[in-house]
């Protein structure tokens, strides 16, 4: 699987469960540690578990790819899933707010997500 694709599928799954503010940055050229960072939101611990575990068990079922490492699962305040090549964040939003990562990474590209995986588009349509 190419990265794009498993940076993009990261979304979808995160979408899945209503995850918000959800941005893909291209990374590639000024990080030496992965080349895409998927940030979202959940608005409760519960949610941001959800999402990770969206994330985690729809690459794992579907696309046989498990993370290097997950971290912050339990406490469901910032779980982040790292592919190595894609690293995923899921924060409650204030605990985003204060670490800032969207600031930190003002400089990536932003990587659309196709429209196929907004859930609230497709909930909008009805």
């Amino acid at each position: 699987m190419q990265t794009k694709q498993r940076a993009i599928l990261c979304a979808a799954y995160a979408l899945e469960k209503k995850a918000f503010n959800v941005r893909l940055l291209d990374v590639t050229g000024i990080s030496t540690l992965t080349d895409y960072l998927l940030i979202a939101s959940g608005t409760s611990d519960r949610q941001v578990q959800a999402v990770a575990d969206s994330v985690h068990l729809g690459l794992k079922k579907d696309h046989e790819t498990l993370p290097l490492a997950i971290e912050g699962l339990k406490e469901g305040r910032w779980v982040l899933i790292d592919y190595g090549d894609v690293m995923v964040h899921v924060f409650q939003q204030q605990v985003r707010e204060f670490y800032d990562l969207d600031g930190l990474w003002s400089e990536a590209k932003d990587v659309e997500i196709p429209e196929e995986y907004h859930w609230e588009k497709k909930a909008g349509a009805r």
